[in-house]
């Protein structure tokens, strides 16, 4: 995936089908019957016909009537039914972390499921008892994260459970997602969400939120300094300090997670582009002195405090500069980094973000990156914006969620 507003190419690979029960046989599912990866319908459900919906890259998915009970992996699908005002449809227990974006607007949810993933495999079984009406989900990614599971697998739950509706494009740079077309043809995170929408017969709900997204995005481009932006190392948040373990992540990467970075212009920025690393991007404290980065941003940082981290799911200010400024202070190397002696190891979004996610996370990238523009940021409260700052309106979002358009 490319830039938002890019088109995609046609594929290079892939093989055409109406995706419901069946997976292509010979090799991971690729492809779409339509021309883009994207987000139109060509029936609507609202009468209660079967409509389809493509999505890449499982293709046309067939739906018999809009679902009930949606069951996704990742958070930021999740918070794509809770953007739509869906959250009681939703069986998983993925909607952790962002209880501190939630809580702002009174949403509740039961999150009382069983994992998906269970003793270091999928859970069929699991998948089963949920029952749900739609699997969120990339069939691919199944079949390349779980050595138990297999195309078959995909195919029987797909037969006598629910169709897979799916892409992993969170993160785009896997040998096999590479080699099956997805930094060209996997949807964008409002492309994907677009798709959902239509899914579940949401359209005015979802053009509302195509609409604001659109609005933040201008009111941000416009006032973004002409001053260089300050250097970014970007770690991820299974970095350990206190060892000298820092695990790279590098803002030229495809997929949703690095939205924000590519929305605030930031990727050129990036302190690490073209420095080796080693596994997963593991590095040491004197190649960050190497580096030394201008601002050392931790990715997923803001959900630290989340229930992910043993937390109750607001941000722990207290809990960040535990786990990762006071370590590089007590340092001996660690303290002599730029960011640290300046106050500006600051915590970064969450990878996982559906549109109202990404919404509070655009903003606190504007925040975190041109403070003296957009406002400081309070390191306590990071997502607490004085009035005058708010660069969407928190009030408009609400009556979205709630259906009052």
């Amino acid at each position: 995936m490319a830039d938002e507003a890019t088109e995609h190419d046609a594929p290079t690979r892939r093989e055409y089908m109406k995706y419901g029960g069946a997976v292509v046989g010979g090799g991971l599912l690729a492809g779409c019957t339509g021309d883009d990866g994207g987000a139109q319908s060509s029936e609507n459900g609202s009468a209660g016909d079967s409509y389809t919906v493509p999505m890449f890259p499982v293709g046309e998915v067939e739906f018999e009537s809009v679902p009930e009970s949606v069951t996704p992996y990742n958070m930021g699908w999740a918070d794509m039914l809770v953007s739509l005002g869906q959250a009681d449809k939703l069986k998983t227990n993925r909607l952790t972390a962002p209880t501190l974006f939630y809580d702002r607007f009174d949403i509740d949810w039961d999150a009382d499921y069983p994992a998906l993933w269970q003793d270091g495999g999928w859970s069929k079984e699991v998948m089963y008892e949920l029952d749900p009406d739609v699997f969120l989900i990339d069939p691919n990614l199944m079949s390349q994260w779980g050595d138990n599971w297999s195309e078959e697998d995909t195919a029987e739950l797909g037969e006598n459970v629910a169709p897979f509706f799916g892409c992993h494009n969170r993160r785009i740079r896997g040998d096999w997602q590479k080699e099956l077309g997805y930094p060209e043809q996997a949807p964008s995170l409002m492309e994907a969400f677009d798709a959902v929408g239509t899914v579940m017969d949401e359209r005015e709900r979802t053009e509302a939120w195509l609409d604001l997204h659109d609005e933040l995005l201008s009111e941000v481009k416009s006032r973004i300094p002409n001053d260089e932006p300050p250097s970014i190392g970007l770690i991820n948040s299974g970095s350990a300090p206190e060892k000298g373990e820092f695990y790279v992540l590098y803002l030229e990467d495809n997929g949703y997670e690095m939205k924000p970075y590519r929305d605030l212009e930031l990727v050129e920025a990036d302190a690490f582009a073209g420095v080796e690393t080693g596994q997963y991007g593991l590095t040491d404290y004197e190649t960050m002195m190497e580096v030394d980065p201008d601002l050392i941003l931790v990715h997923w940082g803001i959900t630290t405090g989340s229930v992910t981290f043993g937390g109750d799911g607001a941000f722990d200010g207290e809990q960040f500069r535990e786990q990762f400024i006071e370590p590089m202070e007590n340092h001996e190397v660690g303290s002599q980094l730029t960011a640290v002696q300046e106050d500006r190891v600051l915590p970064g979004p969450t990878a996982e973000q559906g549109p109202l996610v990404n919404t509070f996370q655009t903003e606190l990238t504007a925040r975190l990156f041109y403070p003296e523009e957009f406002g400081e940021l309070d390191l306590d409260a990071p997502l607490d914006v004085p009035d005058a700052e708010q660069l969407f309106d928190r009030e408009r979002v609400a009556d979205i969620i709630n259906g009052d358009i």
